[in-house]
């Protein structure tokens, strides 16, 4: 990072570079001349949109299907089942780590 030299401050380093109208930046902005002395006018006024401005629809989708029934008795036995896997699992990966920890651990005291 370079620093500002001279006697600028130190937030000539942060400024945009002048464009050439070094004057006109230093004066506030005019205000506009369409906007009434109360203030805000609103918003323009809308014009509806014609009567047949949506295309034509050629072609009707399909109604829905029907989806089919669920057997609920046997949708818990796989979720049963998938439990039963997955507890498996995890008591086999526990088994392992007992292991590799009670390994390491007579390794370091023997």
């Amino acid at each position: 990072m370079t620093t500002p030299s001279g006697g600028s401050t130190p937030d000539d380093y942060w400024r945009r570079p002048g464009t050439g109208d070094e004057a006109a930046a230093h004066q506030a902005p005019a205000a506009p001349t369409n906007t009434p002395a109360g203030g805000y006018a609103g918003p323009p006024p809308s014009v509806p949109p014609p009567s047949g401005w949506r295309p034509p629809v050629h072609l009707q989708p399909a109604p829905p299907r029907q989806l089919p029934p669920q057997d609920m008795a046997d949708l818990d036995v796989a979720e049963q089942r998938s439990q039963r896997v997955t507890y498996g699992f995890g008591v086999a990966a526990g088994v392992v780590l007992v292991i590799v920890v009670c390994l390491l651990c007579s390794r370091v005291i023997f």
